[in-house]
């Protein structure tokens, strides 16, 4: 059976243009998969599981779940999203649903933002959703819908309303530009205020087979990369504070935070 999940050999960049410059990349792999195929992929792969221990493995709870005030425990990620997608009017039909994103490694895991991307039953692509995660475990969703897709690509400018770094404020603009994923990767989410661009990051990468060989590779080549991208955002951080760029704190401003969830609060 030929399967829809892969795997993306990647690179993140983060490139701050103002109030001072500063800029760093580093290379990960990230998973591409068919959320129909979790239970396949925990099977037929040594290194992988779904909802238990492994090297790596995919658990339900660290992904969206509703309703934000209560979440519904040990309810699969899909149905979430098919509720999700309801809440939003859009119509499950069938279709596959792929999710772009980081695994628990060793049981640790931190998603700065993982991609849903929904296809109708006839293969067109039919919305996006995009999960941005903080340091404080809270998530966000943005939907992106057939209003933003155009020459496959989803593109939303929206009032991001959440805490995501100390150092950008609550309420700039995220300027989301989402390429489907295929034989290459490409996603660009900058940050504007005013009107004026200050911060770009990129996600590129190139397809990779979803193979145990390539998942032991990885696992050598890329150890333990939820743990790296922590230390990466603490150490960055620690950088920018020796440059003294403003400090923006999360309790200053509540009443930014809008529609947020702690995934781990129940």
């Amino acid at each position: 059976m030929k399967l829809n999940s892969c795997l993306y050999r990647a690179t993140v960049m983060h490139h701050r243009l103002m109030p001072k410059k500063h800029q760093f990349n580093y290379e990960v792999f990230m998973f591409y998969v068919d959320l129909d195929e979790l239970e396949l992929l925990s099977k037929r792969f040594t290194l992988f599981s779904k909802n238990k221990f492994n090297f790596f493995s995919y658990r339900d709870k660290e992904h969206l779940q509703l309703p934000i005030d209560n979440p519904i425990k040990n309810k699969p990620t899909k149905e979430h999203i098919i509720d999700y997608l309801a809440e939003n009017n859009i119509e499950y039909d069938g279709g596959r649903i792929m999710l772009l994103t980081n695994m628990n490694v060793l049981g640790y895991n931190f998603n700065p933002v993982s991609f849903y991307y929904y296809f109708d039953k006839n293969e067109n692509p039919v919305c996006s959703i995009a999960e941005v995660s903080n340091t404080f475990r809270e998530m966000k969703p943005f939907i992106f819908t057939s209003n933003e897709y155009e020459n496959d690509m989803f593109h939303l400018n929206t009032t991001k309303y959440f805490y995501v770094s100390p150092f950008i404020d609550h309420d700039t603009q995220f300027d989301f530009s989402l390429k489907i994923p295929n034989d290459k990767l490409n996603i660009k989410i900058d940050d504007y205020k005013h009107g004026e661009r200050f911060f770009i990051s990129t996600l590129t990468g190139v397809k990779k087979e979803f193979s145990n060989i390539n998942l032991f590779k990885y696992a050598i080549r890329f150890p333990l990369i939820p743990l790296r991208i922590m230390f990466l955002i603490h150490w960055h951080a620690l950088l920018l504070w020796m440059k003294k760029l403003p400090l923006h704190r999360k309790s200053d401003f509540p009443h930014l935070q809008q529609n947020v969830f702690n995934k781990y609060k129940n």
